[in-house]
């Protein structure tokens, strides 16, 4: 489902082709969030540059706890699911859930935790951050360019899911995959959508 027509992905030509398929060599299908860029492909290669450069500074796990938090806070399902099992390496399914109710588990440390509530806020509201909020995460050891890593991670997912939710984006029928009580509570907005996902079919040699 989508607000806006787009454009099926064997009908797809030039750029819009071009980014599909990049979609779906990383994905296996082309994904809904591609799709809805597809009127304006050359942003969602500007975003991917973006976000490349917003992650290069920062550790994986660093990188995925922020935006994990800035998607929960911003009930977007597909980012939820998605950096919430990005997160697997280093914490129990159940850890993770326990992290979207905002609760501590055994090998998170307090500075992360700030650097979420960091997040969150920055989602939430980012008009209400104060001077006391960059204090604290540097209190617990973080840089004046990690704050401001924190700060545009959150804000660039925002952006994303904005973007999505706005032109009615559903979360991709390929995060039924994931273990049922996993993907329950992180469906934090709209639900996964019934499938299945479109394959694009032959790709460009």
């Amino acid at each position: 489902m989508s607000y806006i027509d787009t454009i099926p992905v064997n009908d797809a030509t030039g750029e819009v082709r071009q980014m599909y398929e990049r979609q779906q060599e990383a994905w296996g299908y082309v994904p809904n969030y591609a799709k809805s860029f597809c009127h304006r492909p050359g942003v969602m290669e500007r975003w991917g540059k973006l976000l490349a450069e917003l992650k290069r500074p920062m550790d994986k796990r660093m990188f995925e706890l922020i935006t994990f938090a800035a998607a929960h806070e911003l009930k977007h399902t597909s980012c939820s699911l998605a950096h919430g099992n990005a997160l697997t390496p280093f914490f129990s399914k159940e850890e993770i859930v326990a992290l979207a109710e905002q609760s501590s588990v055994a090998g998170i440390t307090d500075a992360e935790l700030e650097m979420m509530r960091f997040s969150r806020k920055v989602a939430r509201d980012a008009s209400t951050i104060v001077a006391a909020d960059a204090l604290r995460l540097k209190e617990h050891g973080y840089t004046d360019a990690q704050v401001f890593d924190i700060a545009a991670v959150s804000a660039g997912r925002a952006f994303f899911t904005k973007v999505l939710d706005a032109v009615g984006s559903m979360p991709d029928a390929g995060f039924m995959s994931l273990d049922e009580a996993f993907r329950t509570a992180l469906t934090v907005g709209r639900p996964v959508s019934g499938g299945p996902d479109e394959v694009m079919n032959p790709l460009t040699p």
